[in-house]
């Protein structure tokens, strides 16, 4: 009987602003999204709780362990309307194909960008610095694009019929490859529109 269930103690909310638009989500749940939410073009400086249905100190909240952090772009809007969607927000073990924890955001924003348009098929295509040899990084390359593909196959439900992949090693950089900023730039995952 869920009255009889204990109530949850806390939540995670997560708020996101896209330019107009506000999100809210509730445990990983979007639980608001308000496209018309805020004035075009308005800087905001600061953050407001009030509660105003508290009438004692039992009915109060408690909020704890607030962080504020720039939003990552919108790669439903890339991907859908521009084609394609290039991230430096996949990362690898070195010389690996191993996707790291930290990746999670951003593979579960293509999952959900994915997910919400089912007729998408998508080409991934990883990139790789110059560090090492050239065919060693192009098999790497490959690696890492079919690695995104299995996560998002496997964790996120993504049709695998709907992913192709391929890698382009070190042959595209987008960045001078003579320091670490320019070699993390040249490391990316390309989801493509097909």
């Amino acid at each position: 009987d869920k009255l009889s269930e204990p109530l949850k103690t806390s939540a995670r909310i997560s708020i996101w602003r896209q330019n107009t638009r506000v999100r809210v989500y509730m445990d990983d749940k979007k639980v608001w999204d308000m496209p018309k939410a805020l004035p075009e073009g308005m800087k905001l400086n600061s953050l407001y709780f009030r509660n105003n249905a508290a009438s004692n100190d039992e009915d109060a909240y408690y909020i704890g362990n607030v962080r504020l952090a720039v939003g990552a772009p919108d790669t439903r809007n890339k991907l859908i309307t521009e084609g394609k969607f290039v991230t430096h927000g996949i990362l690898f073990d070195v010389n690996s194909d191993k996707i790291k924890p930290e990746s999670y955001g951003a593979i579960k924003d293509i999952a959900n960008v994915l997910t919400e348009n089912s007729s998408v098929n998508v080409l991934i295509v990883g990139h790789t610095d110059s560090d090492g040899d050239d065919a060693g990084n192009m098999e790497l390359s490959k690696k890492r694009a079919l690695a995104v593909k299995n996560i998002l196959s496997k964790e996120f439900n993504v049709n695998a019929s709907r992913l192709t992949t391929d890698g382009k090693g070190e042959l595209q950089p987008i960045d001078k490859n003579t320091s670490s900023l320019g070699k993390a730039n040249n490391r990316r995952v390309e989801f493509i529109k097909q």
